[in-house]
Parts: structure tokens; sequence; C-alpha cells
């Protein structure tokens, strides 16, 4: 049995442990607040690009001067996947969750034969899926310096992406990220941005209307500088989710670590205090045995 010593050195230890979550649980409910609001204000700009894509294809109707990117190699032998997660820890199931998702389909893709290559954003992520898949890894993108996410980037990702694409690198792109719901839900998901055009039809949503425009310069053109643009959009979209979804999650996990805490605490001053009782009544009778014996 421990000591009284030892016990009030363990209560003044999870105290503090108390203090250090609770603090992390305000600093994430103060930085969800930007984040939350970062990540919604991404998404209908996101979706229209993908309405407008989607609205581009139906014109040319996958023709000649649809670019590469749109249109892909033909094959699908070769895949490349973004892994995207945070680069600390402490968020609950956050970040396993993403990558479970990536694990999942990288055994599929490998039960099919295909080649597949890894690019993870973020540390935690490629912690994890270096332990079983460290050969696929091509590089790991380190956001750990950057305070505040910006389209930057995200376009310098693009830009890696699309260069390797261009290389004949791989044949098909899939992005993974946890698109935030709540503070309590974070969906992971896997979106496929090359070929594009595929990615454009799933987010169309019928917005076209029917609608038939007409477009200067040629759809060619417009879609050789719109699709690269619209990859880094995308990409940008997941970093915000996930810097939204990271935040939800270490608030609700530092959340349940403070009322554990704060349990543990309860539980180690009714034992000190059963065990001092205990220790001041065998000193009593002691004393009272010690009185009568005179």
């Amino acid at each position: 049995m421990a000591s009284l010593k030892d016990l009030r050195n363990r209560i003044a230890s999870v105290k503090a442990t108390q203090k250090i979550t609770k603090a992390m649980q305000m600093v994430a409910a103060a930085k969800l607040r930007r984040a939350q609001e970062a990540a919604e204000a991404a998404r209908p700009y996101s979706e229209r690009m993908g309405a407008v894509l989607a609205n581009i294809t139906q014109a040319i109707g996958g023709g000649g001067d649809a670019p590469a990117l749109m249109t892909g190699t033909g094959r699908d032998d070769v895949h490349l996947l973004i892994v995207c997660t945070a680069e600390r820890g402490l968020c609950g199931g956050f970040n396993s969750q993403i990558a479970r998702l990536a694990r999942d389909h990288i055994r599929r893709l490998v039960a099919d034969g295909k080649q597949v290559k890894i690019i993870c954003v973020g540390k935690k992520g490629y912690d994890i899926l270096r332990r079983d898949y460290a050969s696929l890894i091509l590089e790991r993108v380190d956001l750990r310096e950057v305070k505040t996410l910006g389209f930057v980037n995200a376009d310098a990702i693009a830009r890696k992406v699309i260069h390797l694409f261009n290389e004949g690198g791989f044949d098909i792109c899939t992005l993974f990220y946890s698109q935030f719901k709540s503070v309590i839900s974070q969906i992971p998901t896997a979106q496929q941005i090359i070929p594009a055009a595929q990615a454009s039809a799933a987010t169309e949503g019928g917005n076209s209307g029917g609608a038939v425009y007409e477009y200067e310069p040629e759809p060619g053109e417009i879609l050789s500088d719109l699709i690269p643009r619209n990859i880094a959009v995308q990409i940008f979209r997941a970093l915000l989710e996930n810097a939204a979804g990271e935040m939800g999650a270490k608030m609700s996990a530092m959340d349940n670590a403070t009322r554990n805490a704060g349990d543990m605490i309860n539980r180690l001053s009714i034992t000190y205090n059963r065990q001092r009782q205990a220790q001041i009544t065998k000193e009593l009778i002691e004393i009272i045995s010690g009185a009568e014996a005179l």
C-alpha cells in the first residue's frame, strides 16, 4: 500500500496534469473557431470550382483539347496517395482514422497488383504509415513551422504533384483528409483529384442546371490553367478541413482527459483520507492503550 507521502505526491502530479489538459482544451477551443470559419469559407469556392470544371468538361466532351490532368493517362497502374494528417498528437483518434482509411486503400490496390506511391502531409500520418509502407513513401511535407495555413502551402504541394504527373510518375492521385462536421465528428475522406474529370463530376451536383455556355478562349486553354488551380484548391480545402478537425478532436480529447484527471483526483483523495484516518485511529488506540497500562 502506498504511503501518505506517495499519495500526496500522486495527487499533486495529477492536479498539475489536469491544469495542463484544461489549458490545452481552452487553447484548442480558441483555435477551433478560426479554423472552422476558414474551412467553411473554403467549401463553397472548392465546390463551385468543381461545378465549373464539370460544365467545361461537358462542353468539350472529353475531346482532344482536354489536358491530360483531366483525361488521365488512360491507365490505372500507378496510384499516388496524398495523406494529410496533423503535425502533432493529443487529438484522440483523429490521425489514426485518416491513416487507417489510407492503409485500407493501399491494401486493396496492392491486392489488385497496382503500384502505390505516397506523399505524407503531416508528421503523424508519416509516423503511422512508415511502419508498414516506408518503401512506398516518396516525400513528407513538413508544416510544423507554418503558423497560419495559406493557399501558398497547398499550391507548393500541388506543383510537386503536377510535376510528378507530367514526368509519368503516376496515373491516378487520391487525396486523404478528414472532413470537419462538428467537435465530436470528423469524417475520414478519400477524394480523387487526378484525373480531374472524375473528381469534378462528383462535385457537380447539378449546379449547371442544363445551361449552355460559350467559352473564350477555347475550353482547352481554360482547362490548362483551371485544372492545376483546382488541384491546389482541393488540397487547400483538405488542409483547412484537417486543421478544424484537429482542433475539434483535440478539444474533445483534452476535455475527456481533464474529466478523467478529476475522477482520479477524487479516488486518490478518498484513498488518502481513509488511510490517514486509519493511521490517526491507530495512533489514538496506542495512546489509549498506553494510558490504561499505567
